[in-house]
């Protein structure tokens, strides 16, 4: 609560508070922290060997290697949401889980998995983009705008 929002306490409600402060358990902030480090670096570092595989066995550079990386991670990611583990894991490792484009993946899945009694359409496709839809539509839009700078900077270059 906000301090200009905040009403004076009486005696009786500061004793509360007294009181939820020493019952309330202490969050382990620092475990916390290097937990979401942990699994956000192994995530990461599982990319990073996916692209060196893919650029060493299958002859990719570096910018085609990006694709099936990313492909790779996702499908995991929804595989493994599938099968209720990557819910675990994001239990144990909060932010850390939520690694762009697995946390991605994984909200898409968990919403269409949580509605699919609902039927295919109106279930798993009407609510599969719910919570991603705002991420999908900005990132479209920002896309067009800076493409549409893009191409005038460089118009405006050969006039």
């Amino acid at each position: 609560m906000s301090n200009m929002k905040k009403k004076r306490l009486t005696a009786a409600q500061l004793q509360y508070n007294e009181l939820v402060d020493d019952i309330e358990p202490k969050r382990p902030i620092f475990k916390n922290c290097v937990r979401a480090f942990l699994v956000g670096g192994i995530i990461c570092t599982i990319g990073q060997i996916l692209q060196v595989f893919f650029i060493t066995y299958f002859n990719f550079d570096e910018k085609t290697a990006v694709s099936p990386t990313t492909l790779v991670l996702i499908f995991t990611s929804a595989l493994l949401t599938g099968l209720g583990i990557y819910d675990h894991l994001a239990q144990w490792a909060g932010a850390g889980s939520a690694v762009p484009i697995t946390g991605f993946a994984n909200s898409i899945a968990s919403a269409s998995i949580e509605h699919k009694s609902e039927g295919f359409v109106l279930g798993v496709a009407g609510n599969m983009f719910g919570l991603a839809g705002a991420i999908i539509v900005y990132g479209v839009f920002s896309a067009f705008i800076v493409a549409t700078i893009k191409i005038t900077i460089k118009w405006l270059g050969v006039m």
